[in-house]
């Protein structure tokens, strides 16, 4: 059975992903990984931080424990939940986990609801997006998973080839058994002739999707790509993370990212 691995650190929004984690794991026959990575903090004094290691492991598996009991409680049991805790740097143990997990997706939280949470979490899933070569979901405070009818794949038509994962992206439409929809936003309409051998490229790799697509000219690309989002019902937007900006919106607080949590659209990455 396939595992959906979900780092949590215990706050409410790590909780709010644990949750969608597991409704997907429910709805797809997957099985659930919880893992809790404990960061060192840097000392900047002379003298070293102690730690009580053996405390510390305790702690998180107690509360990885209740955890894992208010989930199965979500789920009536029919969900297997395993629990793994790491201490570490969070990037390096959670690369080493998926290597020996080989995880179908990874699962965070966007961001926390406080000013600590969301330097700490976010920070986290912002580097996983852009650095972990295992396909992530982002989710927003209060995104809830109930069927992925629709996914959005956010591209720019440069070096498609070279850059959009068309196999994951076929699989996992026909594993949620989704449309596909492609959002290409430009700030101007673009006729040159690379443009469209770039489109017809695209075009061939996921012709077996039979995906719509929307092309729209908007000068503010990253929040147009929100916005088309919305207005077609995307429940699920990929993003290529080495050529888009868009990763932006899960820690800023700008106008883009309140649009974002409101629209409740969880962003995945796929490299």
């Amino acid at each position: 059975m396939e595992t959906i691995l979900v780092g949590t650190d215990f706050s409410r929004a790590a909780f709010n992903a644990a949750c969608y984690a597991v409704d997907m794991a429910l709805a797809m026959n997957k099985e659930v990984l919880l893992l809790n990575i404990y960061t060192i903090p840097v000392s900047y004094g002379e003298v070293p931080m102690m730690i009580n290691e053996e405390e510390l492991v305790q702690d998180m598996e107690n509360e990885l424990k209740k955890l894992k009991e208010q989930l199965l409680l979500r789920t009536n049991n029919k969900v297997p939940i395993k629990t793994l805790e790491r201490i570490g740097m969070f990037f390096i143990e959670l690369d080493t986990v998926c290597g020996q997990v080989k995880p179908y997706v990874v699962v965070l939280g966007s961001q926390g609801s406080t000013a600590a949470e969301r330097l700490i979490l976010g920070g986290h899933t912002v580097y996983a997006m852009k650095h972990l070569n295992w396909p992530l979901i982002a989710v927003p405070p209060g995104a809830h998973f109930s069927g992925v009818k629709k996914i959005g794949l956010a591209c720019d038509f440069s070096h498609v080839a070279e850059t959009v994962p068309a196999n994951k992206i076929k699989a996992f439409t026909k594993d949620l058994h989704a449309e596909l929809h492609i959002l290409n936003i430009a700030k101007q309409q673009d006729k040159k002739p690379e443009i469209a051998g770039e489109s017809e490229a695209l075009h061939q790799m996921l012709a077996s999707a039979n995906p719509h697509y929307h092309y729209i000219v908007q000068q503010h690309t990253d929040q147009s790509i929100i916005d088309t989002a919305v207005t077609n019902g995307i429940d699920l937007l990929i993003v290529v993370p080495k050529h888009h900006d868009l990763l932006h919106v899960l820690t800023h607080k700008s106008h883009t990212s309140q649009l974002t949590m409101h629209a409740k659209i969880p962003l995945m990455a796929l490299q």
